[in-house]
């Protein structure tokens, strides 16, 4: 007698149904943006009253031409290199001023504590 009944048989899992019973699968893009409508375009978003879309990996205007011209749009962004850039040198030039200033009052601090040693023995001295 076996200890926990006859051998381990399980049941049979009954077979898939299909996934999907449409043909819309099979149909290539165009087909389905023909006979279903699924013409999106680009993705557009309202915020603060202007609109804007996606094209070409970035967010433009959605107005045509917008109140900026390409050429505006491209010398504001050379404009903003040159400023952050400026922007970098300058930070760079307070971190030097910093350093220095660190430093002169490290050496200030030290020379007062001399000057203290030196009033300090000569005053043993007399």
């Amino acid at each position: 007698m076996p200890l926990f009944g006859n051998t381990f048989s399980p049941k049979k899992t009954p077979p898939r149904k299909s996934a999907s019973l449409s043909n819309l699968h099979t149909l290539d893009r165009s087909t389905r943006e023909v006979e279903l409508g699924l013409e999106y375009g680009a993705p557009m978003m309202n915020i603060g009253g202007q609109s804007l879309k996606f094209e070409e990996g970035q967010w433009i205007s959605a107005e045509s031409g917008g109140n900026v011209s390409g050429k505006e749009v491209q010398r504001l962004k050379k404009r903003n290199l040159q400023l952050e850039e400026e922007n970098n040198l300058l930070r760079l030039k307070i971190d030097i001023l910093l350093d220095m200033l660190s430093e002169t009052t490290a050496e200030s601090h030290l020379l007062e504590k001399e000057l203290e040693e030196v009033k300090n023995h000569s005053r043993r001295k007399k």
